[in-house]
């Protein structure tokens, strides 16, 4: 148990081990790459059927792809 959040919270040990958060980093993860694709979907459908530039799917999947990114290089300097 030497995970930070499990040492400040003494009754989350007996329910929550290391690996149940790193199952919940990884799924998370995932889902944020399928919603960027979904995102990016849509995107590209409207654009090439619909000759519609969405600009509100343009900036949802550009913030996601600059936060993804950005915290790449935040933890490979920091880690």
């Amino acid at each position: 148990m030497n995970h930070p959040i499990l040492s400040r919270i003494p009754i989350l040990g007996k329910f929550v081990d290391e690996r149940f958060l790193d199952h919940r980093l990884r799924s998370t993860s995932m889902a944020a790459i399928a919603g960027c694709l979904a995102a990016v979907g849509i995107f590209e459908y409207r654009l090439i059927f619909q000759h519609i530039v969405s600009w509100d799917l343009l900036s949802v999947v550009s913030a996601m792809a600059a936060i993804k990114v950005g915290m790449m290089l935040w933890f490979g300097f920091t880690d």
